[in-house]
């Protein structure tokens, strides 16, 4: 087993919690939902052979505490602390992977800070106002019936709305990948997902032109079962802007979490498809082509 660094980087109204596993390149998880650096060790140590795999409790989870009066964070500021931690435990760009929200934390990484970004996987991120206007709808509607759930009756309730609209699939796992019951530090998460994140999630607005400036540099990505879901159709809507194919990996929304050796198999062929496009011209462009890998 490769040996874990972790560490506490205090930034803007918060301190945050990370993990360093690994040598070579860095790569850096952005997870989505309520995921923590723990729900992402199986995806790191699988990488963690090849890669030096920075991993971390997003700003509101678990050990990344919010210091008393700060206000709620938004997509940017979940950005800028990742900007901060890695330019605290790297001087070289990373390969980053954003899953959900992370996919729209990793997007606005690399228009704020495109240095810093070797290459992004964005993994059906919410890029709502990517859509085509009914599907666009559809989807806000869904995110609403989401929030409405929580304020009514939980958690529970806006979990079950939340893996409806994802297209989850609990059973479409890995055979050593187990389930556990939701404890208090799951539960906690979650009310910061749905009463905090999930509302700045349906007010982010991406910045077109400068993601579209970074297109070289970006791979759109979603779960092979779930291409009925309105997620996996904002990661082609993502793909037909930006004339990048679209890269299936194993699973569903969640196939990082569910099937993490799979997942990562594909995650290194595509940072290798990435690093072949040559990473290095200054403003992200290079050619352009839809279809998929």
């Amino acid at each position: 087993m490769t040996s874990v660094q972790q560490g506490t980087l205090r930034a803007s109204g918060a301190s945050i919690f990370y993990r360093s596993c690994g040598r070579g390149t860095p790569v850096l998880i952005l997870a989505g939902g309520a995921a923590d650096a723990d729900a992402t060790d199986p995806l790191r140590d699988a990488l963690a052979e090849r890669f030096r795999v920075i991993t971390y409790d997003r700003r509101g989870l678990s050990r990344s505490r919010i210091d008393p009066g700060a206000s709620a964070p938004s997509v940017a500021t979940h950005a800028e602390d990742a900007h901060l931690l890695l330019a605290t435990l790297t001087d070289e760009p990373a390969y980053v992977f954003g899953t959900s929200l992370g996919g729209l934390i990793g997007l606005e990484l690399l228009t704020e800070h495109p240095e810093q970004v070797r290459a992004l996987v964005v993994h059906e991120a919410p890029t709502r106002q990517l859509l085509p206007q009914a599907e666009r709808d559809a989807l806000a509607a869904g995110q609403q019936a989401m929030l409405d759930a929580f304020h009514w009756e939980g958690v529970a309730a806006a979990l079950q709305v939340s893996a409806e609209l994802s297209g989850l699939d609990p059973e479409d796992r890995e055979p050593d990948i187990a389930s556990s019951p939701m404890g208090p530090a799951e539960q906690a998460n979650l009310t910061f997902l749905f009463g905090s994140d999930a509302p700045q999630i349906m007010a982010y607005q991406l910045d077109i032109p400068a993601i579209d400036v970074q297109a070289g540099k970006i791979t759109p990505a979603a779960g092979r079962s779930t291409g009925r879901s309105l997620l996996h159709r904002c990661a082609e809507a993502l793909s037909d802007m930006l004339e990048r194919p679209l890269a299936e990996f194993p699973g569903g929304h969640t196939g990082w979490l569910l099937r993490p050796q799979a997942f990562a198999t594909r995650l290194v062929e595509t940072f290798a498809q990435a690093e072949r496009r040559d990473w290095r011209l200054g403003d992200g462009l290079g050619p352009r082509h839809g279809g998929r890998l």
